[in-house]
């Protein structure tokens, strides 16, 4: 199978087409033919070798968390999964990436697509879906009334975000650009914050949770936004547990788990058109086109997801 990999730590150069042998799947697995996967910063972060220390994987590295396509093949103790199922996933990180034809994935992190979804749709869905439900479901507690501040809000996970709190009945503000303000309105926001021109302190307040998406001066500011006994939920630092006491915030850095249940959760509100994924680029397989959506999600500016065409949809 074809597979796009790196041979060592650096810039997007190090992204080099490779053949590998197909994978067979164990007892417990399915072989899925990939027909889309897709980017995440995580991916880049990588590849210049930022998280080797975390994630020590070893060399030649198939990157990529995103999975949409066919089930091919099933090991013998696999009850949920038949061939020819169209299928999504996150896989494990001890698992090779997605950045390939083919992939064999423990079934349990695996879920049905929706049948109104498409390949290129679903890979956009994994890694930033379930992120933003287990920092909103299972770290913030979300409930209807809420009053949710999303960062990033035409981001990956700021799009999921905005439509996961108001499927849960949030009040939801979202901050962006100038040039993402209809695409946030679509996403279902209640109201934007530019960035660029307004700080977050003279518009807000009594926020009961906030997204933070972004770190740094961002972070600072969502703490003086939250109302006491409010959350502040960070996908990319630590947030600081002393200024959480002293204001009584519940603060955490969120670290996606795969989990193949909520991922059926989120297929759910896919078929009920509650969430649908932004894609706001879609690439071919090949090291021209992954080291142009790195190159992208490296601009910090991307517009919802990228996603790689593996395969054509039939």
């Amino acid at each position: 199978m074809k597979a796009i990999v790196i041979n060592a730590y650096g810039d997007r150069s190090q992204l080099k087409e490779r053949e590998f042998p197909t994978p067979m799947p164990k007892e417990n697995e399915v072989l899925i033919e990939i027909y889309a996967t897709s980017v995440n910063p995580i991916d880049w972060k990588l590849r210049e070798g930022y998280l080797k220390e975390h994630l020590p994987l070893p060399f030649p590295i198939i990157l990529g968390w995103d999975a949409a396509g066919v089930v091919k093949k099933v090991g013998s103790k696999v009850k949920k999964f038949a061939e020819g199922d169209r299928v999504f996933a996150r896989p494990a990180t001890t698992e090779r990436g997605t950045y390939a034809e083919y992939i064999a994935v423990d079934e349990g992190l695996v879920a049905d697509m929706p049948k109104n979804i498409s390949f290129i749709e679903a890979a956009a869905v994994p890694l930033a879906g379930l992120t933003a439900w287990q920092c909103l479901v299972d770290f913030a507690e979300i409930k209807k009334g809420d009053q949710v501040l999303i960062h990033a809000g035409a981001g990956g996970v700021g799009s999921m975000a905005i439509q996961i709190a108001k499927a849960k009945g949030a009040k939801v503000i979202a901050t962006g650009s100038a040039n993402n303000q209809d695409t946030i309105k679509k996403l279902g926001a209640d109201h934007m914050v530019n960035y660029k021109t307004t700080k977050l302190t003279d518009v807000l307040s009594d926020m009961d949770i906030v997204l933070d998406t972004i770190g740094g001066e961002v972070e600072e500011e969502s703490f003086k936004v939250l109302k006491p006994g409010g959350v502040l939920v960070s996908i990319v630092q630590p947030p600081s547990q002393e200024k959480a006491k002293e204001k009584d915030i519940k603060a955490g850095l969120v670290l996606l788990q795969p989990d193949g249940d909520q991922l059926a959760q989120l297929a759910e509100m896919m078929k009920d058109e509650k969430l649908k994924p932004l894609v706001g680029e879609v690439l071919p397989f090949s090291e021209e086109g992954v080291k142009k959506a790195h190159e992208i999600s490296e601009s910090h500016h991307a517009k919802g997801k990228i996603v790689i065409e593996v395969k054509k949809e039939e």
